[in-house]
């Protein structure tokens, strides 16, 4: 017997959205649309008969709006939710709030050639609902249909292999050993930590940032986003946490107690000027579908921290980050990864461990205690 399809519910008041949404994932042999609806009310109904694995849904519609529905869902009856919206950056806040809520991939989608986007789009709303089928929310442990990986470019698309950057010459061991960065002939003694995260991983990051006092390492993060969202995405946070966190900007200085997001659409990496940290934002092609990946904010860690970094790969689907996590292990740096407990899609974390990037799992209550000590340590 050939394995279950993924059973999807299409939820949007536009015919047009639904007809092509539709048409799309039935294209794929792994996926089943079993119904659509103009309104979550409709879509209740419809879903009593037959309960979908995922559900695509629009935000703003008739009667009950998809933030309500979603949080009703995630009440009564958790059930990965891909939201498919319009929103702009105006009100990206609400996007946000469908996060925080428990949907678990986005996909924005413009008000203007609408059609033409959706079909453009087809692999990407694809990959997003067999990720979102994956995921693990309450009690659910299913893992339905395995995404399919097509050819894909490595962090050497936007940061080749060599030696550290600048053309300097690598970290030394010895200053390894006393957890000294040394670079062009400068040591640092200061500290950074890098975090990489994807599905899942708004609301993970949230717990982990909340939890830190306001005396914290200079963190770097690469949050698998769309654009024009991060920034929005980084704002809430700062207004949550006792440290400092907003999207970065090219050149941003890492500071203790100021976390710095990627922003959507562009790479994030690390880089030294002298004894000092720097980010830099740049523009490039996707690395492992991604854009921010976090092989190239890891890679960059690896080559100018070295020793002086901590490397953190948490939820999210693929294996985005573990290539760059084990090249920070080997130039001295500390990693972990989020346990699979913990994890609403135990992917990034598992495929660092498969090749051996991790020091040691943890469960995500414990990444913040990690944190600290990792700063505070002689």
């Amino acid at each position: 017997m050939g394995r279950e399809k993924i059973k999807v519910m299409v939820v949007d008041d536009s015919a047009v959205v639904r007809q092509v949404v539709t048409a799309t994932l039935a294209s794929d042999p792994a996926i089943e649309v079993i119904g659509s609806a103009a309104d979550p009310l409709f879509a209740l109904k419809k879903m009593e008969k037959c309960w979908p694995d995922v559900i695509v849904l629009d935000v703003e519609m008739p009667r009950m709006d998809g933030i309500s529905f979603l949080r009703k869902l995630m009440a009564e009856r958790p059930t990965p939710v891909v939201i498919c919206s319009s929103l702009t950056e105006s009100n990206s806040e609400t996007l946000h709030r469908a996060l925080a809520a428990g949907a678990v991939e986005i996909i924005t989608k413009p008000k203007v050639g609408l059609k033409g986007f959706l079909h453009e789009s087809a692999k990407r709303l694809i990959a997003a609902v067999k990720a979102a089928s994956q995921a693990r929310l309450e009690a659910r442990t299913d893992a339905s249909a395995q995404l399919k990986v097509s050819p894909k470019l490595s962090a050497d698309a936007v940061l080749p292999e060599g030696p550290a950057l600048g053309g300097g010459a690598p970290l030394d061991k010895a200053a390894s050993l006393r957890g000294e960065g040394s670079l062009h002939g400068v040591k640092t003694t200061e500290k950074l930590v890098v975090i990489g995260t994807s599905t899942g991983g708004t609301q993970a990051l949230e717990r982990v940032l909340k939890a830190l006092p306001r005396v914290s390492p200079g963190i770097a993060i690469v949050q698998h986003m769309p654009e024009k969202f991060t920034e929005a995405f980084a704002q809430r946070l700062d207004g949550l946490c006792q440290i400092n966190v907003r999207e970065a900007h090219d050149g941003d200085r890492l500071l203790p107690g100021v976390a710095l997001v990627a922003p959507g659409g562009r790479h994030l990496l690390v880089k030294r000027n002298g004894a000092q940290f720097h980010v830099e934002v740049r523009d490039g092609p996707l690395v492992n579908r991604h854009r921010p990946s976090v092989d190239v904010l890891f890679r960059s860690a690896a080559r100018c921290a070295g020793p002086n970094a901590l490397g953190i790969i948490m939820t999210g689907m693929g294996d985005d980050g573990a290539r760059g996590l084990l090249e920070m292990r080997q130039a001295g740096a500390q990693t972990l990864g989020q346990d699979e407990a913990s994890c609403v899609v135990y992917g990034m974390p598992k495929e660092a461990f498969k090749i051996g990037a991790l020091q040691r799992s943890v469960d995500l209550e414990q990444i913040p205690r990690e944190i600290i000590d990792y700063f505070h340590a002689q």
